[in-house]
């Protein structure tokens, strides 16, 4: 039974890719931060599936006893501080945990097991504000973001490792991707919930940024699929995940809103406060094309399903909150 250890368990990407790993046979381990006693809700109903372990991705010593107690044949780096606009508040912090953390995890793999196969969550925040659209694996690194800035570092150092000591170790440049496990801070969530809260009586209106803004937004569930493909090739490599379309805040809520039969700009309105300005990148889109050639891999959900499955999963939350109450 192959082994696998995922750091940032609990969240959104980690919770699916434990879900994928358990469906083909493996034995899966994450590392938690937290103690392994607290709820993780993305994981609760997989608790009788899979172990915890507490560790500091910055520790490289106790990275290595993770290792070294739990053996595994893949370690998939998801930890990270994950809310781009959080990192200009904590900048010290997300460089310690996606730039650092990364290397101490190569190190520690180099000591323990060079066999052992990495995936390294990029992001497309590497690129910045890039020169050429839509990006591929070779487009030039230009990271504007304290964010992006640490994880072109990990990006690049896990492309150092690959070359200098010969490691399987992938980077998957994935693009913005979302689902009802993403913390509601996260614009495609909150959009859905603020839709579902309006057509429920909860909320009466959606105050957003800059609703011209455009992403290039995947389903999570299909991204994780990508990272576990990267490390079943013969080699390590990089691989932009996207979908390849770019689409405006405005088309997010559009289709939101239609899905519940509510006419949006009776009640979305414009909050400078949410305005990015000279912080909002432009052009971010992806081409996904080495991923579908070499790795086979598409994505399942488009982008209307996609929003529609958050609009679904948030009407069910909030009546489930309501029944509770009332109860």
């Amino acid at each position: 039974m192959p082994r696998a250890l995922i750091t940032g368990i609990g969240g959104q990407d980690g919770s699916y890719l434990a879900e994928l790993l358990l469906e083909q046979g493996y034995e899966v381990t994450g590392i938690v931060r937290r103690p392994t006693s607290e709820r993780y809700e993305n994981i609760e109903h997989l608790r009788g599936r899979i172990e915890l372990l507490q560790a500091d991705l910055v520790d490289e010593l106790s990275l290595v006893r993770a290792l070294r107690s739990t053996r595994p044949d893949e370690v998939y780096n998801l930890a990270s501080v994950s809310f781009v606009p959080m990192s200009w508040e904590q900048p010290v912090l997300t460089a310690e945990l996606a730039a650092v953390g990364a290397t101490a995890l190569l190190e520690a793999i180099r000591e323990v097991d060079p066999a052992i196969r990495f995936y390294q969550a990029s992001s497309s925040e590497i690129f910045g504000e890039p020169v050429v659209s839509p990006q591929d694996e070779s487009t030039p690194l230009s990271p504007l973001t304290p964010y992006g800035v640490a994880k072109a570092y990990a990006h690049f150092i896990t492309g150092s490792y690959r070359r200098r000591y010969g490691m399987h170790a992938s980077a998957g440049i994935l693009y913005n991707h979302t689902s009802p496990r993403q913390p509601l801070d996260f614009l495609p969530r909150k959009v859905a919930h603020g839709a579902a809260a309006i057509s429920l009586g909860l909320a009466e209106e959606l105050a957003l940024g800059d609703l011209s803004a455009q992403r290039d937004w995947g389903y999570a569930a299909d991204y994780v699929r990508a990272m576990w493909l990267m490390l079943q090739q013969d080699e390590g490599a990089d691989y932009v995940i996207a979908t390849g379309e770019a689409h405006t805040v405005e088309e997010l809520v559009a289709c939101a809103f239609d899905r519940l039969d509510l006419a949006w700009r009776e009640h979305v309105r414009t909050d400078e406060t949410l305005v990015r300005g000279k912080a909002e990148l432009h052009n971010l889109v992806g081409a996904p094309g080495r991923a579908r050639t070499q790795l086979g891999w598409e994505q399942t959900v488009s982008f209307a399903e996609l929003v529609h499955l958050l609009v679904d999963a948030e009407l069910e939350r909030l009546r489930g909150g309501a029944t509770a109450k009332t109860a």
